[in-house]
């Protein structure tokens, strides 16, 4: 499937990177984005026409938006408009209304709708989700995830340190995907308690972000998230019979009651290239997706809800 990449920034470039010339499933023929020159020796080197203007990517069957967060709803609503299938990176939409909007919009035009989590096609989250839901670890009590990286002492400016598009602190950009995953085990959130702890101001600020959670299901949650420490990833379930962590990509733990935990090191898998990958199998009718539109909803409701706390400190 030929698809027009919108953003050549950082993240659009690492998308294009997972699948060209590699996939047989998706290829990238256009390249979209308002500094041409910046994009030019990118879009040579992968054999992207480039474009300054996101309408001229409408004639390409499928659009793959790594844009500022604020422009997902309205290029969304247009690319539906146009029948074009469409991959959104996170967060989908910064409120559940312009989510709700999107979701719409596709609906109404018989398009897919996918979006760039791409955390849930690490090996451990996917084995993890499994354990879970095969009620390995009985019934489930509750459930912790943490994100955390260095990003913000290498980005100093740009549209994603504008509280406007990324509010929450570091939520927008490591947190969020701890609270997608932890939404996609767990379920839609009921209840919130935050707090933001900013100790140092822009550029690179040293900020923290938590959270505790109550998921409509009744189980109960963390969330934290540091935006100047190195990398670190852990999602842990706790059930009645035992509890599983998730460390990194490819790491987990298993603790059963009466048993001596285990330690499971998985194959790694590029999770971009999957994600796209399944994409395609959803736009040309192969498969669906397997983050429902459900799923896409439930996780922006529990990022707003989280920011809307952090921002009260309630």
């Amino acid at each position: 499937m030929d698809a027009a990449i919108i953003g050549l920034g950082r993240w659009g470039r690492s998308l294009v990177e997972s699948v060209q010339g590699k996939s047989e499933k998706l290829r990238f023929v256009l390249g979209v984005d308002p500094d041409l020159e910046r994009a030019r020796d990118f879009a040579a080197k992968h054999h992207l026409r480039l474009a300054a203007k996101f309408d001229e990517a409408l004639s390409v069957p499928a659009v793959v938006l790594a844009t500022p967060h604020s422009l997902h709803l309205p290029q969304v609503v247009a690319a539906a408009g146009a029948g074009r299938q469409i991959f959104c990176e996170k967060p989908l939409a910064l409120t559940h209304a312009d989510a709700a909007k999107m979701v719409a919009a596709c609906e109404r035009a018989g398009v897919v709708l996918g979006v760039g989590q791409n955390r849930r096609w690490w090996p451990a989250m996917r084995e993890l989700r499994r354990i879970v839901e095969a009620g390995e670890l009985g019934t489930l009590l509750h459930i912790e995830g943490h994100n955390s990286n260095e990003n913000s002492n290498a980005v100093s400016g740009g549209w994603r340190t504008l509280e406007s598009e990324s509010p929450g602190g570091g939520m927008t950009g490591a947190g969020l995907h701890a609270l997608d995953a932890i939404v996609g085990i767990a379920g839609p959130v009921k209840r919130v308690k935050a707090q933001l702890l900013e100790r140092k101001p822009p550029p690179a600020p040293h900020d923290t972000a938590s959270a505790l959670l109550e998921f409509e299901s009744g189980v109960s949650g963390l969330l934290a998230t540091v935006r100047a420490t190195p990398f670190y990833w852990r999602v842990h379930a706790f059930g009645t019979k035992g509890n599983a962590e998730a460390l990194g990509e490819t790491e987990i733990v298993v603790r059963m009651s009466g048993r001596p935990p285990e330690r499971r090191q998985l194959a790694p898998v590029d999770s971009l290239r999957a994600e796209l990958e399944a994409f395609a199998d959803a736009a040309e009718k192969r498969a669906t997706f397997p983050v429902t539109t459900a799923q896409m909803l439930d996780t922006v409701a529990a990022f707003e809800a989280v920011v809307e706390a952090l921002r009260a400190r309630r």
